[in-house]
């Protein structure tokens, strides 16, 4: 992410997210879960603005797309528990510094989706506040704030795909990578990101990521089908149906490899190309109320 100016102030576009595997390796101490994750960013965004203020006050305005104000979907956090505000607050904190600000969030990332909007709008934050209070923070100082804040927010400082250890703070930038496309379809329920952990048993085989970094570096589709895999999905179908009513949809089409991001409720499938990508969208879109988004990975 680059931030750019915008008239008085500064903005910037915030990334989704898809996880191209995602292994829960054992439950941790501090309650969080040691994982081993393969995530690249998507083009889906959000787009942020921020204007510093002569006082402290900190106001965040949320505009919504029009496709997340449908029945059914769970409310925006607008008031301190937006992760924007919480950076903004931890980062002043951190650096000593008292100022304030207007950010302005043009929210097009649906929530509770597995496509890791709000930490994306988070690390955001963090850079656009770097930037418009002359902090010059490094983006390694950056991104120990943003590590205190949650476990996918670190990712958003990097460039591209990377295998994120630990709790998801720990990067390892892959390059390389063959281009991806892809259909996300988002349903019009969510989950809680603790209950699906909760339901989750660790492996006592794990899987690991660099098989399918090696078969997408080779550009290799059936081997990329057979390393594509998310141990969340498993709990999650046993709470949402919609989980398994979108696995056995994408069982239907022309894609590659096709499984939920994150702990969901999102769920997404690789094609081979921009036009197979395009058919299967326009195709979903007709069968029920879901968002659908063609998206291509940065990787």
């Amino acid at each position: 992410m680059f931030t750019h100016r915008c008239g008085d102030g500064l903005a910037i576009f915030a990334p989704a997210k898809l996880n191209l595997f995602l292994e829960v390796l054992a439950r941790r101490a501090d309650g969080y879960h040691e994982i081993e994750t393969l995530m690249a960013p998507v083009s889906l965004y959000d787009h942020l603005t921020f204007r510093p203020r002569a006082d402290v006050r900190l106001t965040l305005t949320c505009r919504l797309a029009p496709y997340l104000t449908q029945p059914g979907q769970a409310a925006l956090p607008v008031g301190p528990d937006n992760l924007v505000l919480r950076a903004l607050e931890r980062l002043r904190e951190r650096a000593g510094h008292a100022a304030g600000a207007d950010v302005t969030l043009s929210k097009s990332i649906p929530w509770e989706a597995g496509l890791a909007g709000g930490s994306s709008n988070a690390a955001a934050a963090l850079l656009l506040a770097n930037e418009g209070w002359q902090l010059g923070w490094s983006r390694e100082r950056l991104v120990q704030v943003a590590a205190e804040l949650g476990s996918d927010i670190p990712f958003f400082f990097g460039h591209g795909a990377a295998i994120c250890r630990g709790r998801g703070e720990q990067i390892e930038s892959v390059a390389g990578l063959a281009g991806l496309h892809a259909v996300i379809v988002k349903p019009p329920v969510g989950l809680s990101t603790a209950a699906v952990y909760k339901s989750c048993r660790p492996a006592e085989e794990p899987r690991r990521a660099t098989e399918l970094v090696s078969t997408l570096r080779a550009g290799n589709w059936a081997g990329t089908a057979r390393s594509l895999f998310n141990r969340l999905q498993a709990p999650a179908e046993q709470l949402c149906d919609a989980v398994s009513q979108l696995k056995s949809r994408f069982a239907q089409l022309n894609c590659v490899a096709h499984q939920m991001s994150g702990s969901g409720t999102s769920y997404f499938g690789l094609f081979r190309s921009a036009a197979q990508a395009r058919r299967a969208a326009s195709l979903l879109r007709s069968l029920a109320a879901w968002q659908v988004f063609q998206v291509e990975c940065i990787v």
